[in-house]
């Protein structure tokens, strides 16, 4: 399966142990990707805000932030990890298993992120932006399936009416390594505006910006 997928992904790695690493679930109680999914983050967004910034030379920060979170988002990194067969290369305890943690958007999107960054550290910056800018070189069609994110929504909303930037913060994250729960909360401002939970920091942004989006839209119709 480490050999499908590596042909999926279209590179070889030299040191094989980086892969193993980031497909490694924290519940396994081994060395796992929650570091190497923090540096795919980062470069994942770079490579993105770097392509958008060159592909769409009419954009201005607004719509390149909102098309950037929408790429970049728990929904579509999962779309990749699929496409990618990655799921059934995870490595998790039976627990995780049990629970149909393979087929979790918040584990597989993580996952995908820790092989951006695998790959950035077994080749180099050019070999994970080669990577990324192949698998995202169809970027309308990866975002085209889904309504827009909430957290693009939101974002949209509040420029629009001039209110700036959303920012969101994380407020409060309880349970254990492997199961983890997050509460994050909205402003826009510098006012809070609403929170929201989930398993995963970017599902608890991304609901925070639902009950905002409710809240705002409220509003508006009173």
């Amino acid at each position: 399966m480490i050999k499908a997928l590596q042909k999926a992904l279209g590179y070889q790695f030299q040191n094989p142990a980086l892969l193993t690493m980031a497909l490694t679930h924290p519940s396994t109680k081994l060395p796992d990707n929650q570091r190497l999914e923090f540096l795919g983050d980062a470069i994942l967004e770079f490579c993105v805000s770097d392509m958008l910034y060159r592909k769409y030379p009419q954009y201005h920060e607004g719509q390149m932030t909102a098309r950037r979170a929408a790429l970049v988002c728990e929904r579509t990194l999962c779309v990749l990890a699929r496409q990618m067969g990655l799921g059934p290369c995870l490595l998790m305890g039976n627990g995780e298993e049990m629970t149909g943690g393979r087929e979790k958007p918040s584990i597989l999107a993580d996952a995908m992120e820790a092989v951006f960054a695998a790959i950035y550290m077994d080749g180099g910056y050019e070999a994970a932006k080669a990577i990324i800018l192949r698998l995202y070189q169809d970027e309308e069609h990866l975002v085209a399936p889904k309504v827009k994110d909430d957290k693009g929504a939101l974002q949209e909303f509040t420029q629009a009416h001039e209110l700036g930037l959303p920012v969101y913060q994380i407020i409060a994250e309880e349970g254990p390594p492997h199961d983890r729960h997050f509460v994050a909360q909205v402003s826009v401002q510098g006012q809070a505006l609403a929170k929201g939970s989930g398993n995963s920091k970017k599902g608890a942004e991304m609901a925070a910006a639902r009950q905002a989006l409710a809240l705002l839209g409220n509003k508006q119709n009173s």
